[in-house]
């Protein structure tokens, strides 16, 4: 995992989620769009990629759904999330969603990628903002969950 997020290991993801291809056919059909965590500009343009991206990227083929990489927005920089207390945590991703386009989600079942879990907060996060603008169900997928 950390090759890929850190290190530009697009490959190493995109295999990971190749491994998980038996879990998700077994949900992904449930879900009309796929909606990647995003980053912000600036963590993009360090990083080069989302990988929350690639991951849905590779959920879409393999489940033949829409991507709605365009739909939500991270609107500002926070701290990395790995070097935070719990606590921390939650207050760093505390309202920095927002919806790009309202319509897309509209009463939509939106499947939710991340590449990490840990404490839950940022997909939390991002699930609220989703079902505040009208979305019908958000799922959630990670490709790894750390040690709590």
């Amino acid at each position: 995992m950390h090759a890929f997020k850190f290190n530009g290991r697009k490959d190493i993801g995109r295999r990971l989620v190749s491994l998980s291809k038996e879990k998700i056919l077994s949900f992904a059909d449930t879900f009309d769009c796929i909606v990647p965590v995003p980053v912000t500009e600036k963590r993009l343009k360090e990083r080069g990629f989302n990988q929350s991206f690639i991951i849905a990227e590779e959920i879409a083929k393999i489940a033949g759904r829409e991507i709605g990489h365009s739909v939500l927005l991270k609107k500002k920089d926070t701290k990395d999330q790995y070097s935070l207390t719990r606590e921390e945590r939650k207050k760093n991703v505390r309202g920095v969603f927002a919806i790009r386009d309202r319509a897309r989600i509209k009463d939509k079942r939106i499947l939710l990628v991340d590449d990490l879990f840990t404490t839950g907060y940022t997909a939390r996060e991002a699930a609220v903002t989703l079902l505040r603008s009208h979305a019908g169900e958000v799922g959630f997928f990670a490709l790894a969950r750390t040690p709590s």
